[in-house]
């Protein structure tokens, strides 16, 4: 096969699986591709289904022209429902065109087969004057409505409310097995400050309507999941870990709220049926099971590199998108059922590093080294993950944003760390940032740097730095504390965390990653690297504030500054993730390509 040069076109033109989903008799899997650059200011995504055992190719269920998502099936494996443009559909396995369910008003944002076939749990804002009638609390004509719980009866079409749960933002239910009650998790409203602060969890039986309140679940709350020992039913979520706002997720266990991964070193990110988890375990990923005896998670599966999107049957078997060193996402169960592109593209090598900070805490990371090349030194690019709770799997590290892949073919090499902070390595790991961004994290990245430079795998006197949002956050940093990087690239980054704290979606959790002193803007009169800076105009997680901030304060010090229209805080536009592919290489060939003096 002719090898093909990487180009910023291959990249965003990627399609991406994500959201498999077994039929509950194990025969098929459904699942769902997207293209990384939206065009046309939205995104549109195709249903495919396979067979689970791989013998024929997956085929179209819808055409790839709407926003379609969350393939679910019914009960008797003879059809599935989806979402598309935020109503629901129903299309059966023989093809033709979908059967459009509803048609509410404000559409939905979620939804949920009940086991008996008849009915859909649906979740969405509903007409204004078919509200329940236990709000208490008024709501403006500018607030967010929020979220209710609605029951569909399939047979008639009909929608009614599920249960009044007065004032509650709906955001996610799971009917339990016998088809009786469904679990309910909810905010205290819409707004996400101080919605996320306020959570509920509740019990609504189908056929009443009543309610039980099973007490405040954890920050984050997500995933929940059904299971049954010794005859009496139990839920499982996912959610923050107490009693801090930094640290990373945690499964834990209803009643009671008691928290089953707390002397686990590995991270739970995703649950499903069983209930099985997902773990991060440093660069890799577990799929684990728990015993209901012990309340412990018993190792399934060990794969390298990175799974998401577990889903599972009754029966065990499972589904999940796979990528390991370089191979791009795949949609596998026992067998690949499905891969992506682009293909013919001789990738960067990908080497696991395994190090150890100056206090001996034991560190993980990757490297990627320009294609073919093997002997340095190498002009060193090193990209900090965003998060802080966030990781570099062992997997296609490949994206819109500066990614290792993409700079590797420009003849790059890439570090890639998982500092403190990190997911992979258990809570404590991730904690330890709390209060203190940019102090131990820090550290641990240039450790890395450090040994990498000892080993003359990097040039010390062409050495670059870059991320987005936290990574953003850390890159800016860096370069307040230390004049050895000769290019930054701050995309989206945090430079002042009490203003973020007053201005972002996220409030608290930002006021406890760190103050003033743990901001770059305290620092940014010591800064000399050339930076670059891009911001998405509309962001509402990071706000462009942060950035003009940075480009008001190097004034006539070597940056640029750019901000692109309608964006929030992942660029989405696809001529605006060509614009960033390019102008990131570019910045960092400018200022680390040829060998500059020192």
């Amino acid at each position: 096969m002719t090898e093909r040069e990487l180009t910023a076109q291959a990249v965003v033109d990627r399609e991406i699986p994500a959201e498999p989903s077994l039929s509950p008799d194990g025969r098929w899997v459904a699942f769902v591709t997207c293209p990384v650059g939206w065009v046309g200011g939205r995104r549109t995504s195709t249903v495919w289904l396979a067979r689970a055992d791989g013998t024929e190719p997956p085929r179209r269920l819808t055409p790839g022209t709407a926003d379609d998502s969350g393939p679910r099936w019914a009960p008797d494996s003879g059809s599935l429902f989806f979402l598309s443009d935020a109503q629901l559909y129903r299309v059966g396995l023989s093809g033709g065109a979908a059967e459009r369910v509803t048609e509410l008003p404000g559409g939905l944002t979620d939804f949920a087969p009940l086991p008996d076939g008849t009915a859909v749990a649906l979740i969405g804002p509903g007409a204004a004057d078919n509200e329940p009638s236990g709000l208490d609390v008024p709501h403006q004509p500018t607030d967010p409505r929020p979220d209710r719980l609605w029951l569909l009866d399939l047979p008639t079409r009909a929608v009614r409310p599920a249960a009044d749960l007065g004032h509650h933002h709906v955001r996610e239910v799971a009917p339990r097995p016998d088809g009786q009650t469904l679990a309910v998790l909810t905010w205290s409203t819409a707004e996400r400050n101080p919605g996320v602060f306020e959570p509920g969890l509740f019990l609504v039986d189908v056929t009443t309507g009543a309610t039980e309140d099973l007490g405040a679940p954890a920050l984050d709350a997500a995933d929940l999941i059904w299971w049954r020992h010794e005859n009496a039913w139990q839920l499982a979520y996912r959610g923050l870990t107490p009693p801090g706002l930094v640290g990373g997720h945690a499964i834990f266990a209803v009643p009671g709220h008691r928290n089953l991964t707390a002397a686990m070193t590995s991270c739970p990110i995703e649950l499903a049926q069983g209930p099985h988890a997902l773990f991060a375990d440093g660069l890799d990923t577990t799929i684990r099971r728990l015993d209901p005896a012990t309340e412990t998670f018993v190792e399934v599966e060990r794969a390298r590199g990175s799974l998401t999107g577990l889903s599972v049957t009754d029966a065990g078997t499972f589904a999940v998108i796979a990528s390991a060193g370089n191979e791009p996402e795949q949609v596998r169960t026992h067998r690949t059922i499905s891969r992506t592109g682009p293909t013919g593209i001789r990738w960067g090598t990908q080497e696991r590093l395994h190090y150890q900070a100056k206090d001996g805490t034991d560190l993980d990371g990757l490297l990627v080294l320009p294609p073919g090349k093997a002997d340095g030194p190498f002009p060193l690019v090193t990209l900090v993950h965003g998060g802080p709770y966030d990781r570099f799997a062992d997997r296609l590290n490949l994206s819109w944003y500066p990614s290792g892949q993409w700079l590797a073919a420009a003849g790059f090499a890439v570090f890639l760390p998982n500092p403190r902070g990190s997911m992979g390595r258990g809570h404590a790991f991730a904690a330890e940032v709390a209060g203190d961004v940019g102090g131990a994290e820090w550290g641990d990245v240039e450790a890395g740097i450090g040994l990498l430079v000892e080993r003359e795998v990097a040039d010390e006197g062409r050495l670059g730095i870059g991320g987005g949002s936290h990574g953003g956050f850390l890159a800016a940093w860096a370069v307040g504390q230390t004049d050895r990087f000769k290019a930054a690239v701050v995309l989206a980054g945090v430079i002042d965390w009490p203003l973020l704290a007053e201005t972002g979606e996220h409030s608290r959790f930002e006021a406890a990653l760190g103050g003033k002193d743990n901001s770059p803007i305290t620092h940014a009169h010591r800064i000399r690297t050339p930076v670059l800076i891009l911001h998405g105009e509309a962001d509402t997680n990071v706000p462009l504030s942060q950035a003009e901030l940075l480009h008001d304060a190097l004034r006539d010090r070597e940056h640029e500054f750019v901000v692109y229209p309608g964006e929030n805080h992942s660029i989405r536009g696809r001529d605006h993730q060509i614009d960033v592919l390019h102008r990131t290489r570019e910045w960092f060939s400018r200022w680390l390509t040829p060998a500059r003096p020192a």
